[in-house]
């Protein structure tokens, strides 16, 4: 699939959104990608789990943890089509934290999945739980990286669309100079 392709569908299902966004990481954008949108569309969120799932067999692991919310859809269905067990941690009391009787076992191989990577903070939160239950993380993926190129984490990292879109600071947003109404559609 090529990344108008991809792109062509995120618009679509209308998972990608123009205005003026506040995102769980405190930075403003231009632009929103709600992949919660695509994955109402069960054969349209294989396709694109397929593909991505094609980039990951090069990577090693003993099973998928998916950070809640985001990560749950795209790490179970990886996980269906790798064959793989999956688990997800939640927020408590602020933090990613394991919950329900989910377990990482010592030298456990991980592999970390996320719809949407900006920073790669809730990730980066959810690979401490995991060393700290003694896992460790062999590579971090996702269905959008929204970088900008820079390295977010200290293992390998792949991700099936690479998207280009502006984040400002607060102290700086030409969208808030505007006065363009902000919404804050996210999930922290």
């Amino acid at each position: 699939m090529s990344e108008e392709e991809m792109i062509d569908i995120l618009y679509k299902t209308e998972a990608l959104e123009e205005g003026h966004f506040l995102l769980s990481s405190g930075l403003h954008s231009d632009r929103y990608v709600q992949c919660a949108k695509v994955f109402q569309y069960p054969e349209i969120a294989n396709k694109l789990c397929k593909e991505l799932a094609e980039k990951l067999n090069a990577f090693s692991f003993d099973k998928i943890v998916g950070p809640a919310m985001g990560g749950i859809l795209p790490a179970y269905e990886i996980s269906k089509i790798l064959s793989k067990p999956n688990i997800f941690a939640e927020r408590k009391d602020d933090k990613m934290k394991f919950r329900r009787g989910f377990k990482i076992e010592p030298e456990e191989s991980i592999l970390v999945i996320e719809d949407v990577v900006t920073t790669g903070g809730s990730a980066r939160e959810v690979i401490e739980e995991i060393e700290d239950h003694g896992g460790k993380v062999t590579a971090v993926s996702s269905i959008i990286n929204r970088t900008q190129g820079k390295d977010v984490f200290e293992v390998p990292y792949i991700s099936l669309l690479e998207l280009d879109i502006n984040n400002y600071e607060t102290s700086s947003c030409p969208l808030c100079e505007k006065n363009i109404p902000l919404v804050k559609p996210g999930s922290r």
